[in-house]
């Protein structure tokens, strides 16, 4: 397990204070869905994206969907 997985599995929700678990979730953008699994809070639903996503993958799908 990498260092930033080990760092994910000991998150806490900083509203509710309970650990983030892994979960499915939909993301959304410009009427677009994605399920994806990330680390998330039970109780009020608070979902982590890790900044590697937000500026790879996400940024990629975010640019061909605005180049449409």
């Amino acid at each position: 397990m990498s260092q930033q997985a080990g760092r994910q599995e000991n998150m806490i929700c900083n509203k509710c204070q309970i650990p983030l678990t892994l979960g499915k979730v939909t993301l959304s953008y410009l009427g677009s869905k994605f399920p994806v699994e990330l680390f998330r809070c039970a109780k009020c639903g608070l979902v982590y994206i890790p900044e590697e996503l937000a500026r790879g993958k996400m940024q990629q799908v975010e640019t061909a969907l605005e180049d449409k």
